[in-house]
């Protein structure tokens, strides 16, 4: 990651005084009374948003469309995380500016969604197929899209009800019932993927960044990932060639990329080959193509079809 990210909680965090003599606090917003939560990412927005309903507000870290890697705080958003959250919820080891703020101590309630689900190490095998490993919950190498397998989500959703449940022991009810009715959802579309992908001519897809290990493992596809676990980091010219060679090896009709990434190198292998392109989301910001979907459940749908389009599924 760029070493300049590292730097941007702190940074921001030293400006909150300036901030605070301008405004008079940290945070100039009213207090509506409401559990505040702050997420770093949108799926935790959203889920956040599904259990809480009423009784809480939701501030996203990552604006809409956003590229989560690349994430730097204002000063207001890391007095968010410090001083105005009751509930933080981030993955460390994942946007070192959101690390960096939450290292510095939280008023409210910290989150590490990463502690509570097994997380996976995705390596390459000697056949060219990533494979995924569970790893400890803390290593800064294991793929941080968790989100993508939904019944990972369910996890975190029952951990999210029981925050804000301790935080807010009137809203129980409440939250019990949304968390409910949240993982009928999940578990819904987990249902719609393995019927899905169930009988399909190939199991192998490629894809911009490495972000799809969980949903691979979860449905038994193969990713094949141009750049690594960050997408800001250009894949080298030797790993197009593999990537090219293993898209013809593996019958391939189709080259993800993704709307918060530039296309190019994408378009590029794809045009070398007589391939097509389509849309694969991590999910990591709000969509703001909402023809592909509204919100998270709308948009993993439009991935299924995606996938079920390359891959040629039945």
């Amino acid at each position: 990651m760029n070493s300049s990210r590292l730097l941007g909680g702190a940074s921001a965090l030293a400006a909150i005084a300036l901030l605070g003599a301008c405004t008079g606090s940290p945070s100039a917003a009213p207090d509506t009374g409401k559990t505040q939560v702050v997420a770093a990412i949108y799926p935790y927005e959203w889920l956040a948003e599904q259990i809480g309903g009423d009784r809480v507000t939701v501030e996203g870290l990552l604006p809409p469309g956003g590229e989560a890697h690349d994430l730097e705080l204002t000063p207001q958003q890391v007095a968010d995380v410090t001083i105005k959250g009751d509930l933080i919820l981030y993955e460390s080891h994942f946007q070192a500016a959101v690390d960096s703020a939450v290292g510095q101590g939280v008023h409210g309630t910290a989150l590490d969604v990463r502690t509570l689900v097994q997380n996976l190490d995705t390596t390459e095998s000697p056949d060219g197929h990533d494979t995924e490993t569970p790893t400890d919950a803390h290593d800064a190498a294991a793929d941080p899209h968790l989100w993508l397998d939904p019944t990972a989500l369910v996890t975190v959703a029952d951990a999210v009800r029981d925050k804000l449940t301790a935080i807010d022991p009137a809203g129980a009810d409440t939250y019990r019932a949304n968390t409910d009715t949240v993982t009928a959802a999940l578990t819904a579309v987990d249902a719609e993927y393995k019927a899905g992908l169930a009988s399909c001519d190939r199991t192998g897809f490629v894809t911009s960044h490495e972000a799809f290990g969980y949903l691979a493992q979860r449905y038994g596809l193969q990713q094949i990932s141009i750049r690594g676990l960050d997408a800001t980091v250009e894949p080298t010219a030797a790993r197009i060639a593999e990537v090219q060679d293993m898209a013809k090896r593996e019958g391939i009709t189709t080259i993800f990329y993704e709307t918060a990434v530039s296309p190019a190198v994408s378009q590029a292998i794809a045009r070398d080959a007589g391939l097509r392109t389509d849309v694969l989301d991590p999910i990591e910001a709000r969509p703001t193509d909402t023809a592909r979907g509204a919100d998270y459940l709308g948009v993993m749908r439009a991935n299924l079809q995606s996938l079920r389009t390359a891959n040629g599924c039945r």
